[in-house]
């Protein structure tokens, strides 16, 4: 204590000790259960009296009070760590043969067991870690490294909330060593890209790099305003009583003693059942609100670990299963610009092909020409592309180090690679588009894409390939000329035939019974989605009212800005436009009237959905929603009254938090439907 600092009376000692088991309460409901047990206004204020106590009482800050998990300055240097036990690497496995010779070598090693019980988790794609705790309060966190010794990062670790600064035990360890992954959850890692492009700043290639970034800052305050988090997946060195015997109990103790465990991990028994594990879990891969690169299998029983022993810097017991690569490296051969429905010019780079993703990659997307100046991607350059599931692969980073001589950066084209029609770019937006309009061969497929495609008309059998067969024949020039096609002219395509030709016209004429929604979704207006059209037909309730309204009276609708209002209108008073709007209406297109509604507790309330329903799609939610009064908007405004969030919710909800909009959990959402 500084001399003249007063010391503390009993009772503000025994305050502040209440005050840090409740802040620590807290958090670990908060962070590490997803569960708050009391408002952020209640949180704030029992965090405020602590640290005035600690002010005013310097004597009362504990290594372990939650006041400290950013109350250290800048070091200069992270100091090295050696490891009390080494942080061991796993061997890698990238077949299910090599799996199951995994599993032959370990039960060829323990003589007499048939089968092998197996502790399954996700691996997650971010750094892994070793926390120490002396009694059971946190002291000492160090980075892999080279798995003998890492660098120091105490200070940077405590930021992140979800890890105990104390042991939730009566009877902790006297030392014990957790081991885990610091990793940043997608919706952060988002969050933090779109702040960085907003300042004009570097953006990060994946959540990973961004995690082992935000990790080794020098000041502990930058790695607190960055979204990371934490699993435990093991322990090193421990010192009393064994904390259990098996790998699943030990995730089990750990998940007592107040740390997160990745809920994705269990139990199995026997290595037919790791490889259905491996492929659930591929299958959720892209619904995680976390990156994995894989699945990492332990022998569950550790007598039968320490029997295996290692070989040298991996275990026998224990080997990592991975997916395919998401990213790797190629070379950029050619950059072209591809025009889409609405005129949209995109980038694309045409690269030396590499597997990645589990699949062939030969085109990568660049967005649009600002993002292709602001990466700086040249023709010959050396890059980094990803592929995550179904999404459309992309050049995420350059190799600056790599690059050729004499490249040159990749202007906007002034016209139309397709129709020669002049390009045309609004001061201000980052879309540049081809004026030609239907003119364009491109823009016209596009159009009709998309209004065959199953959001809209849902055409069966009408594929992109056939609808370019269609108009480079002449046979279609807009969406009202898929119905006036004739089977003899349709069999004379190339793979087509009679009986192709009238399965085609079978699938046009059931189209035309369709929604409004629907039809409004097929039309392609700019900047009306799914969502948008949704809105639009449940407010106007038919064409007609919609057609003659102006871009005041589309704003009253919920989803409807003055961009989409101001779209709207011109699709509508552009003849062109009219002329085949007036078409598709006498072609037989129709749509059952909107039913009369009932005014009940969802009349006139708007909604916003966000994340993955278990229960049903978000088309059949935006319906349930629809007939029971209420309307679904596709962003969140003062004027939403509910945001229904699912697994995996995106910035939409931070923003109705940030509004004080009611939020419902899948559970609450049905149960306000009425079941």
């Amino acid at each position: 204590m500084s001399a003249g600092a007063p010391s503390a009376p009993d009772a503000a000692v025994r305050r502040a000790a209440e005050l840090r088991r409740l802040i620590d309460r807290y958090n670990h409901r908060y962070y590490a259960l997803d569960d708050p047990e009391v408002p952020d206004a209640e949180y704030d204020q029992r965090l405020r009296e602590l640290q005035a106590l600690e002010a005013r009482y310097p004597a009362l800050v504990t290594a372990d009070s939650p006041t400290q998990r950013v109350g250290t300055s800048p070091v200069a240097a992270f100091a090295e760590v050696r490891h009390r036990r080494p942080m061991l690497s796993l061997d890698n496995a990238f077949s299910d043969e090599e799996v199951r010779d995994f599993d032959r070598r370990v039960r060829g090693r323990l003589g007499t067991v048939p089968a092998v019980a197996y502790s399954v988790e996700p691996k997650l794609d971010g750094l892994a870690v070793n926390a120490t705790y002396e009694d059971g309060v946190y002291t000492r966190a160090a980075t892999r490294g080279d798995g003998e010794k890492g660098e120091d990062i105490t200070a940077n670790l405590r930021t992140i909330r979800s890890l105990p600064l104390r042991l939730h035990t009566r009877a902790p360890p006297r030392l014990l060593e957790v081991r885990g992954e610091v990793y940043m959850p997608l919706a952060g890692f988002r969050r933090l890209n779109e702040q960085a492009a907003a300042r004009g700043e570097k953006t990060f290639v994946n959540p990973r790099n961004a995690a082992a970034g935000a990790l080794r800052q020098l000041d502990p305050a930058v790695s607190a305003s960055r979204p990371l988090d934490f699993f435990v997946y093991g322990i090193g060195d421990v010192e009393g009583e064994a904390l259990a015997e098996r790998q699943g109990e030990l995730l089990e103790t750990l998940r007592r003693f107040g740390f997160r465990i990745c809920p994705h991990t269990r139990v199995v028994a026997s290595i037919d059942d790791c490889l259905r594990y491996f492929q659930e879990i591929g299958a959720e891969r892209h619904r995680l609100p976390f990156q994995i690169d894989g699945v990492v299998y332990k022998v569950d029983e550790f007598a039968l670990q320490r029997r295996l022993g290692f070989v040298a810097r991996a275990p026998r017991w224990a080997i990592a299963h991975k997916f395919p690569a998401e990213e790797a490296m190629t070379t950029v051969r050619g950059i072209e610009f591809q025009v889409g429905r609405t005129g949209a010019l995109t980038p694309v780079a045409r690269l030396a092909p590499i597997h990645v993703g589990g699949v062939t990659v030969s085109n990568a997307t660049l967005h649009n020409i600002d993002e292709l100046h602001r990466k700086d991607v040249r023709i010959g350059d050396t890059v980094v592309v990803r592929r995550a599931g179904d999404v459309i692969p992309e050049v995420v980073a350059v190799i600056p180090e790599r690059r050729p001589r004499g490249t040159h950066r990749v202007e906007l084209p002034a016209v139309c690679p397709v129709c020669g029609s002049p390009v045309e770019r609004v001061e201000g937006q980052a879309i540049a588009r081809c004026t030609g309009g239907r003119r364009c061969p491109a823009q016209r497929k596009e159009e009709i894409k998309h209004f065959a495609s199953r959001r809209a008309l849902d055409i069966e059998g009408l594929g992109d390939k056939l609808v370019e067969q269609l108009v480079d024949a002449g046979l279609v020039k807009s969406p009202a000329d898929l119905f006036t096609l004739e089977e003899a002219r349709l069999a004379a395509l190339d793979r087509m035939g009679e009986k192709s030709a009238r399965k085609l016209l079978a699938a046009i004429e059931h189209a035309k019974r369709t929604t409004l929604a629907r039809f409004l979704n097929a039309l392609g207006i700019r900047d009306v989605g799914e969502s948008t059209a949704a809105a639009l037909a449940s407010h106007f309730g038919g064409l007609d009212a919609l057609r003659a309204a102006d871009v005041a009276q589309i704003q009253e609708v919920p989803d409807a800005g003055p961009v989409v209002a101001t779209s709207v209108v011109a699709y509508f008073r552009d003849r062109a436009n009219a002329a085949v709007l007036d078409r598709l209406l006498a072609s037989g297109i129709h749509w059952p009237k909107p039913p009369a509604v009932a005014r009940g507790p969802l009349a006139g309330k708007v909604f916003v959905l966000t994340g993955t329903l278990e229960g049903c799609t978000r088309e059949d939610a935006t319906e349930r929603i629809a007939a029971r009064g209420g309307k679904v908007s596709g962003s969140v405004s003062k004027k939403t009254d509910y945001v229904v969030a699912g697994r995996d919710p995106g910035s939409k909800l931070d923003k109705a938090r940030s509004l004080g909009i009611t939020i419902l959990d899948e559970a609450a959402f049905v149960r306000l439907l009425g079941g």
